[in-house]
């Protein structure tokens, strides 16, 4: 005990520990490295079908194994009692931040997990785009309660901000109102944000029509929707739009969908042989899903007749695709095989009479 004593005074009294610090700090710094590329590459050999983006926590783990290496000496540096209690806070100060960051690193590997995890079933699951979706919002909530705590435990470590605190609360119901009405619309997306998560209106690749623009759901934040449209152009909605506005979602159930296509045609036209079209048309192509194929008359007018065709398929983009060829083929039977279906304008005028004239 006596020579552990004396070493730490002869230590205490020379310039020896601080260059002692910074090697030990460098051991530290590479024995982090090394430690964490072996965790990593165990990580990995036992997780192969996914790729983690584990570098995600290289930074965060090696900041709180140097400041864990830190921690053990500031009692031995020769320095005056403020500089040591100075720090010491710095080092709180950092630890705090340091632990913050590396949950929140670890929230982010494990969001890339699921995601990545159900990637081949977001589109055709329900059940995994809601998941997605929770745990991307989820990791969305977690920051923001993270980054409020840390602040908080910053703060709290200076004894004048506990102090204050205390006097504070007395004024603190007046200061609420006063900043709830100064956040109003900053709070109510907050919440909406939350409801979404909550509620689960909208899913990560949903299909919607939003605004009249067609697309799917990329991205849901706690403030705002990021929709990707059919050609590849990028809609922001704020979050509070798909809470206060109708709007549609095609595949909140099911992907599956019905589409339609009219055609108008002249008085003359079978339906029964047009019908029996349709049915070949869609069993001719993989886009038909084999659950409707109709045709209806749905409309009469003194120059047309309305025919709806009704088709099924497995996904928005086949039902667009199917449409449009039904469209096609439906046409160009007409127009090669009987156009006196295709809709004319029929006159008729008295023998002896001019059009227009006296």
């Amino acid at each position: 005990m006596e020579i552990m004593v004396n070493v730490r005074d002869l230590l205490q009294g020379s310039y020896l520990l601080p260059v002692i610090v910074v090697v030990a700090a460098l051991v530290v710094y590479l024995g982090a490295n090394s430690l964490f590329r072996r965790t990593l590459a165990t990580i990995r050999s036992s997780i192969r079908e996914v790729t983690l983006p584990l570098e995600l926590l290289a930074w965060p783990f090696r900041l709180l194994l140097f400041l864990l290496t830190l921690a053990l000496f500031p009692s031995y540096l020769p320095l005056s009692g403020d500089t040591r209690e100075l720090l010491s806070h710095t080092l709180l100060i950092a630890a705090i931040i340091g632990i913050s960051w590396f949950v929140m690193r670890i929230f982010m590997v494990f969001e890339q997990f699921i995601l990545q995890h159900y990637a081949s079933k977001v589109r055709e699951n329900e059940s995994a785009r809601k998941i997605s979706t929770h745990v991307s919002l989820a990791r969305k909530i977690v920051n923001v309660l993270l980054v409020l705590l840390a602040l908080a435990g910053v703060l709290m470590t200076f004894d004048t901000v506990r102090q204050v605190g205390l006097s504070i609360l007395a004024s603190a119901g007046i200061a609420g109102v006063i900043l709830g009405f100064a956040a109003q619309k900053s709070l109510t997306t907050l919440i909406s944000g939350i409801q979404i998560a909550i509620t689960q209106p909208i899913s990560i690749d949903d299909v919607v029509v939003v605004e009249n623009e067609w697309g799917r759901i990329e991205e849901i934040t706690l403030t705002y929707v990021v929709v990707q449209l059919w050609d590849q152009r990028r809609l922001i909605v704020p979050i509070t739009w798909f809470i206060d506005r109708p709007f549609q979602n095609w595949s909140r159930t099911s992907p599956e969908l019905l589409g339609t296509v009219f055609f108008y045609t002249d008085y003359t036209v079978n339906p029964a042989t047009l019908r029996h079209e349709l049915e070949r048309v869609v069993a001719s192509t993989p886009l038909w899903d084999g659950r409707v194929a109709k045709l209806h008359i749905t409309n009469i007018t003194d120059k047309s007749v309305e025919i709806r065709a009704l088709v099924s398929a497995a996904n928005s983009t086949n039902v667009w695709e199917l449409r449009c060829l039904v469209r096609e083929q439906l046409i160009e039977f007409i127009k090669n095989n009987y156009p006196g279906w295709l809709p004319k304008l029929t006159m008729e005028m008295e023998q002896g009479k001019v059009p227009g004239g006296a």
